[in-house]
C-alpha cells in the first residue's frame, strides 16, 4: 500500500509551509504532494517613526511597536498568516502608492525571497529522506517561481505540465492554472486552452484510469468549486451566503472523460469536500492558511485504487 498526503493554497504561510514539509514524517506518508498558490497575497509596512520604533496594520488592527524585540514578533505573525512584513519609512510607502509598477516589483521580489527561503528550509529537512516531495504552483504565483524551484531546490520536483511517477505504476498529471477569476491572475486561460492543457497532460499516459490528476482548479459544479457570488465591484452578494460554481468546465469535462482514480484540487477554499465524478474520487481539502492551519487529506492506494482518505488539520 502507498500513502501519499496533499495539501493546497498555503498562500505564503511561514507556518503551514513548515508543516507540510514535515506531514510526510508526522502522517507516515511515502509522498507529499502540495497543490499550488505557494504565493502570499500582500505585503504588511512596518513604518519607521525613529528611535527604534515603528508603526504596523494588521487585520485591520494598529500596532505600535516600541522595540526591536516587538518589530520582530511582529514579523514572525506577520509571516505566519501568510503575508510579506516590510519595514520601510512614510517617505517610501508614499513613492510606492504613486509608482504600482514599482510596487509590483517589491512584492514580486517579496515572493522570491520567500520562496528561497523555503527551499532552504525543504532541502535541510528532505536531505537522506525516502520521502518524495512534489511542488506544483497554483494561478496567484508568478510564472518567474518555475524556475526558480527547477534550479535551485535539490529535494522538491516542481511537477507542473507533465506526467511524474509517483508511485511505481501510478503516474500523477499536474496543472496550476485555472479558468478565468475577476482578479485576473498570473495562470488563468480560457476553457479551451484549458481543455487542451489538460488534454495533453492525459497524451503522457498510458492508464488513465491508474493515475492521480492534480489540477488546481476543481471540476465545476462539483461541490468542490463552491464560493460566495460576487457584485460588480466584488463584493460578496448576500453578505458571502450565496453561493455558486466557479470550478472549470473543462476540468470536469476530462474527469468524465478518462476516469482517472484520483483528482486532488484546491483553489477554492470554503469548498473542503470529497466527492465522486464516475469512479473519481475528488478530494478538496480547503484551506485556512490564515489560521496558519495546515488542512489536507491522507490518501491510501492500493492495487491502482483510492483504499481510503481522512481529511486532516493541525
Amino acid at each position: 500500500m502507498n500513502k501519499l498526503f496533499f495539501s493546497t493554497d498555503i498562500h505564503g504561510s511561514d507556518i503551514c509551509w513548515k508543516k507540510f514539509i514535515n506531514s510526510g514524517k508526522f502522517y507516515g506518508a511515502d509522498v507529499i504532494i502540495l497543490g499550488g498558490d505557494i504565493s502570499g497575497k500582500a505585503i504588511v509596512p512596518l513604518i519607521a517613526l525613529g528611535s527604534g520604533k515603528y508603526q504596523a496594520v494588521l487585520l485591520q488592527q494598529n500596532f505600535l511597536l516600541k522595540d526591536e524585540q516587538s518589530v520582530l514578533e511582529m514579523e514572525e505573525k506577520i509571516r505566519s498568516r501568510g503575508y510579506y512584513p516590510y519595514r520601510t519609512s512614510k517617505e517610501e510607502i508614499d513613492e510606492l502608492q504613486q509608482d504600482p509598477g514599482k510596487l509590483s516589483a517589491l512584492f514580486k521580489l517579496q515572493v522570491i525571497q520567500r520562496m528561497q527561503e523555503w527551499i532552504r528550509y525543504a532541502d535541510s529537512k528532505l536531505a537522506g529522506s525516502a520521502i518524495r516531495c512534489f511542488i506544483t504552483l497554483g494561478n496567484d504565483d508568478p510564472l518567474e517561481l518555475d524556475d526558480l524551484i527547477r534550479s535551485e531546490a535539490a529535494n522538491l520536483c516542481l511537477a507542473d505540465n507533465q506526467a511524474v511517477e509517483v508511485f511505481k505504476g501510478i503516474d500523477m498529471i499536474s496543472s496550476g492554472w485555472s479558468n478565468p477569476t475577476p482578479w485576473r491572475t498570473a495562470r488563468e486561460e480560457e476553457e479551451s486552452k484549458l481543455e487542451e492543457r489538460y488534454e495533453r497532460l492525459f497524451s503522457q499516459i498510458h492508464h488513465p484510469q491508474a493515475c492521480i490528476v492534480n489540477f488546481h482548479v476543481p471540476p465545476y459544479n462539483s461541490g468542490l468549486d463552491e464560493a460566495p457570488e460576487l457584485s460588480d465591484d466584488l463584493r460578496p452578494k448576500n453578505a458571502g451566503n450565496a453561493l455558486i460554481p466557479v470550478g472549470s468546465t473543462a476540468c470536469r469535462k476530462v474527469i468524465e472523460k478518462y476516469q482517472p482514480m484520483l483528482g486532488l484540487f484546491g483553489h477554492i477554499h470554503e469548498s473542503k469536500g470529497v466527492t465522486r465524478i464516475g469512479k473519481t474520487v475528488c478530494i478538496n481539502p480547503g484551506s485556512m492558511y490564515e489560521q496558519a492551519c495546515l488542512l489536507g487529506s491522507l490518501i491510501t492506494i492500493d492495487h491502482h485504487k483510492v483504499k481510503n482518505h481522512v481529511m486532516t488539520s493541525g
